[in-house]
C-alpha cells in the first residue's frame, strides 16, 4: 500500500476554502470548538481498531503500546481541553498604570487563523492530531499532513477525518516531499512541524519568505546520564523501557549513554536483564517490539554497528527489519553515531569519571529534546543547573510527556516552541493587548503643547 500525492490543485482549493471559513467567524465561538473536540474524540473511539491495526502494519506496533502511546495521548489531551476551553480563552485582565487614568487593561486570544500541520512517521497517529486538539481548541483551521512512510496509518487517518469534519475546516493532504514542497509555497499563519532538524531548517526558510510563524518540534541526541548514586536495577529497567517503546524510534529516546566507570560492568548486565524482561530472549518474536520503519533506516542503524564493540545485542534481521536492543561501547566522540540522532535500538555507551565529565559532554553536543538523570535527587539538580534541554526527567525517561499539564518542545538545536495542555491553546492562538479607555474623561495634559510636564514627567 502506498499514499497518492494530493493534487497541486487540490492543495490550492484547501488553503482557500479553509481562509474562506475561517473568515466566516465560524470556528471563533467556544461551544463550535468544544464540539469539534467531541467529535474528535468520538471518532477516535469509534476507529481505535482501524488505527491498531494500522500501526501494527506499518511498525508492528501491539495494541498496548499503540493505544498506551498513540490514542491516549490524544483523548487525555482533548478531555483537558474540553475541561479548561473556556477559562483558557477568557480575557485575561492586567493592571494598568496610574499614567493611563482611566483606562483599562486587558489580553484577549483569538486564533492565528489557517494553519498547517506536518507529523512524522514515528507517532503517526499522535503527533498528527495532538497539535490538532490545540488548532481546534484555539479556534483555527488545520490542514494535515501525516508521513507517507507509514501509508496504512495514513490511509486511515485520511477516512476518519474525512467522515469527521469538512475539509474547509480541517483537511488531510497526502504525499511525499514533493506535495511538502508545494503545501510550504502556500500561505498559512502557523506551521507546525514535527521532524528532524535538516528537514524543520527547509520549514523555518520557507516560512521566512512570507513571515509565518513556525512551531519546530525536532529532535537531537538525548542524553542518559547514569551516576554512581543511581539505583542500577530500576535505571536499567526503566532506561530499557525507553529504549524499546517503538523499537527506539522516539524523538525523546535516550539516545546515548553516560555512566560512571564504577558502575559499568554492573550497569550493562543489568541492561541485559532488563531487555530481556520487556521482550523475551528473542526479541524478534515479542509481540510487544516494534520494528524500523524501512530499509533505508535498518542499513543506516546496522550500519553503526560495524566494527562496534558489542556488549549487549546486536542481531539483526533485514527481511522483517528487526534489530535487537544493542548496547556498544563508545570510545570516539566524532564517530557518526555520535553526530546525529540514533532514532533506533542501538545505545552507545561512554564511561566517566565523574558528574562533572558528564555534564561537560553534554554541553560540548547541541541542546537535546529530552536529558535523562539517573541518582541522587541534589546532584540532579545540579546537572540540571548546568546543561539545557528541552525537558528533563530524574530517575526516568520519557514520562514527561505524559502530563498534559507540561509543556513539550525544545530548545535550541532541538526545536522552538511548545504545546500540550494549555500550551498548545496557547501556542495556535494570538495574545492580542487590548486598552479601552472611557469618553467621559479626557485629561488634557497628555495632548500638545504638553502643559504641566513637569508634574506628567514624575508620573512618567
Amino acid at each position: 500500500m502506498a499514499v497518492e500525492n494530493s493534487s497541486q490543485e487540490y492543495i490550492t482549493s484547501v488553503v482557500r476554502r479553509q481562509r474562506d471559513y475561517f473568515a466566516t467567524g465560524a470556528t471563533l465561538p467556544i461551544e463550535s470548538r468544544l464540539s469539534a473536540l467531541k467529535r474528535l474524540d468520538k471518532a477516535l473511539q469509534e476507529w481505535e481498531e482501524p488505527l491498531t491495526k494500522a500501526l501494527w502494519q506499518d511498525l508492528h506496533k501491539s495494541y498496548e503500546e499503540a493505544y498506551m502511546t498513540e490514542i491516549s495521548i490524544v483523548r487525555a489531551e482533548i478531555r483537558n481541553h474540553v475541561r479548561h476551553l473556556r477559562s483558557w480563552a477568557r480575557d485575561e485582565r492586567v493592571a494598568t498604570p496610574l499614567k493611563m487614568f482611566p483606562s483599562k487593561s486587558r489580553i484577549h486570544r483569538e486564533p492565528l487563523g489557517c494553519t498547517l500541520i506536518i507529523a512524522p512517521w514515528n507517532y503517526p497517529v499522535q503527533l498528527l492530531l495532538n497539535p490538532l486538539v490545540g488548532a481546534i481548541s484555539a479556534g483555527c483551521t488545520a490542514c494535515l499532513k501525516p508521513s507517507p512512510y507509514v501509508p496504512t496509518v495514513s490511509n486511515v487517518l485520511e477516512q476518519m477525518i474525512d467522515q469527521t469534519f469538512e475539509d474547509n475546516y480541517v483537511a488531510i493532504v497526502q504525499g511525499n516531499r514533493t506535495v511538502n514542497t508545494q503545501l510550504l509555497a502556500e500561505r498559512f499563519d502557523l506551521i507546525f512541524f514535527t521532524g528532524s532538524p535538516s528537514l524543520g531548517r527547509l520549514v523555518m526558510s520557507e516560512a521566512a519568505r512570507t513571515l509565518t510563524p513556525v512551531v519546530l518540534e525536532l529532535g537531537g541526541k538525548s542524553p542518559c546520564i547514569v551516576d554512581s548514586s543511581a539505583n542500577i536495577k530500576v535505571a536499567a529497567r526503566r532506561i530499557a523501557w525507553g529504549k524499546c517503546i517503538n523499537a527506539g524510534q522516539t524523538c525523546i529516546a535516550p539516545d546515548y549513554l553516560i555512566v560512571h566507570q564504577a558502575i559499568k560492568d554492573e550497569f550493562v548486565e543489568a541492561l541485559r536483564e532488563a531487555f530481556r524482561s520487556l521482550t523475551g530472549r528473542r526479541a524478534e518474536k515479542s509481540r510487544h517490539y516494534a520494528r524500523v520503519v524501512n530499509e533505508r533506516a535498518f542499513d543506516r542503524l546496522v550500519g553503526y554497528l560495524d566494527g562496534a564493540e558489542i556488549l549487549v545485542g546486536g542481531n539483526s534481521d533485514r527481511e522483517t527489519r528487526y534489530i535487537e536492543p544493542t548496547v556498544i561501547a563508545q570510545h570516539d566522540m566524532n564517530a557518526p553515531i555520535m553526530q546525529e540522532e540514533i532514532f533506533g535500538p542501538i545505545f552507545p555507551l561512554l564511561t566517566v569519571q565523574t558528574t562533572d565529565e558528564a555534564v561537560q559532554i553534554v554541553r560540548r553536543g547541541e541542546k537535546p529534546l529530552a536529558l535523562y538523570y539517573f541518582g541522587d535527587e541534589h546532584t540532579a539538580e545540579r546537572v540540571l543547573e548546568q546543561t539545557s534541554s528541552g525537558g528533563a526527567c530524574i530517575n526516568d525517561t520519557i514520562m514527561h510527556i505524559a502530563n498534559e499539564d507540561l509543556p513539550f518542545g525544545g530548545v535550541g538545536h532541538s526545536g522552538m516552541g511548545s504545546y500540550h495542555g494549555r500550551a498548545s491553546f496557547e501556542c495556535f492562538s494570538h495574545r492580542r493587548s487590548v486598552v479601552t479607555t472611557p469618553t467621559g474623561i479626557d485629561l488634557k495634559f497628555r495632548y500638545m503643547p504638553y502643559r504641566l510636564f513637569s508634574l506628567v514627567k514624575k508620573l512618567l
